[in-house]
Formats: C-alpha cells, structure tokens, sequence
C-alpha cells in the first residue's frame, strides 16, 4: 500500500518541530517567576532561579507575569535545571531560542528581585542595582515591597 505524498507531508507538520531534551514548550505562565511547560509529554512546572518576582496580589505582580508571558508562552526554551524546591516545581535557568537568559531579562526589566538569599551571582545582583537606579519597573514604585516580606505580611 503506498502511502500519499501529501498524508506523509501532513503527517510530518502535525508533529511539529523537534524539541530537544533540555527544551521544553511553554504552556501557561503562573507569575512572574513560575510558568508550565511540556517536556516531551509530561506537564512541568518551573520556578525560575535566583530571582523573585512579586506575587499576584502585590503591586507590580500582573505586569510581572504579563512580562514573562510576552517573552515566553508558546515558545519553546532551554533548560538548565538546578533540582526542586520545596513545591516539587523544577528550579531553573531559563534561555531563549536567541540566546538570552530570561531570568537575566526579568531582572533587566526590573520585573524580579535578585534572590541573593539563593543565588550569589554578581552579575546578576548588578543587573537588579541598575533596574533600581533607572527605577526600570517595580523600581518605579516608591517603596517597593519584597515578595519575601509581602508574602511573610500575609
């Protein structure tokens, strides 16, 4: 039995590209720190390490998840991942297709607090002190709360 060109072509194309081991697709975004993804078949979701975002009911908490969302819903991104946390969700560096970092991007856009308490990157401790000095983002409020205290307030 031949099988038509056109089946063969149609097939292919609902298959979508390949997506390497370390990549994943990204289905939904929780924050701004959190998003679900599809490795392979199986659902996970990811906490971004070493930054902190604020959460939903914060100031700056929906522009924070809408900032991750424009950069990465539907894309597909690498992973290098650094375990789990204490919910299960896998704990990682996020990097675009152009070679970004989106946990660098989130701090850049002053979208995230560096988590020095998790993370000692300078770099990346630097990237939060320029956000501030520009007031780039949640730096723009006038006295912004951490989420680590917003979350120990309520």
């Amino acid at each position: 039995m031949r099988i038509p060109f056109l089946f063969l072509l149609l097939l292919l194309a609902a298959c979508g590209p390949a997506v390497a081991p370390d990549e994943i697709k990204v289905i939904g975004i929780a924050d701004g720190d959190t998003f679900t993804a599809m490795k392979g078949r199986e659902k996970i979701r990811v906490r971004l390490e070493g930054i902190d975002c604020p959460e939903r009911g914060q100031a700056f908490g929906k522009r924070a998840g809408e900032a991750l969302g424009d950069m990465i819903f539907g894309k597909v991104v690498r992973l290098e991942e650094r375990g789990k946390d204490r919910y299960g969700r896998v704990l990682a560096v996020a990097w675009l297709e152009d070679g970004r970092c989106v946990n660098e991007e989130m701090l850049r856009l002053g979208m995230a607090w560096h988590f020095k308490r998790y993370n000692k990157d300078r770099r990346w401790a630097e990237m939060e002190t320029e956000a501030r000095l520009a007031r780039q983002g949640l730096w723009a409020d006038k006295n912004p709360v951490a989420p680590w205290e917003w979350r120990g307030g309520k």
